[in-house]
């Protein structure tokens, strides 16, 4: 039995982080994915699909990203259910992330912090990876830019989108 959720969207709005009684961080975060269709009306539609990460990938992602970013989640989805203030039940999908991608470069959404940055902040799995594992299976294999040498986005514009663009 397969379970397994790949998505590429943008984050509906500034993702919160939390943290268990236990203090283990959790970030809920919606992505809003087009479809590859458009509607009767000619517009392009969307799906608002709700994720959930865990750890040091709930605090990556709230540190660094936000609203209207483009996003890359690798998953599963899971089901619950619980009982709602009414005393009826409610139930639940979400995608639990067990990798998240940062598709852009922090300069192209108005960031601050430079690629140098967010190395310094303890993250030690690629510039813009949010898995435990890292885009470089859990080796400290950093590209080359990561060491001091020239970043491949700094010449580079952001792409120009307007909010017709966005789907939310």
């Amino acid at each position: 039995m397969i379970n397994r959720v790949v998505l590429v969207g943008r984050l509906t709005k500034d993702p919160e982080l939390r943290y268990t009684p236990n203090g283990i961080a959790s970030c809920r975060f919606t992505v809003a994915v087009n479809r590859t269709f458009k509607g009767q009306n000619g517009e392009q539609e969307a799906d608002f699909i709700s994720c959930v990460a865990w750890r040091k990938q709930a605090e990556n992602l709230a540190n660094f990203q936000r609203k209207g970013n483009l996003i890359g989640v690798e998953g599963r989805i899971q089901t619950g259910s619980y009982e709602g203030q009414d005393g009826k039940r409610v139930y639940t999908t979400d995608v639990v992330a067990d990798s998240i991608q940062f598709l852009e470069p922090r300069n192209s959404t108005g960031g601050s912090q430079s690629t140098t940055d967010y190395q310094s902040s303890g993250n030690t799995s690629g510039p813009y990876q949010g898995s435990s594992q890292g885009q470089y299976g859990g080796q400290n294999n950093q590209p080359s830019y990561m060491n001091g040498n020239e970043d491949p986005f700094a010449n580079s514009k952001a792409p120009e989108v307007s909010e017709d663009d966005l789907p939310f």
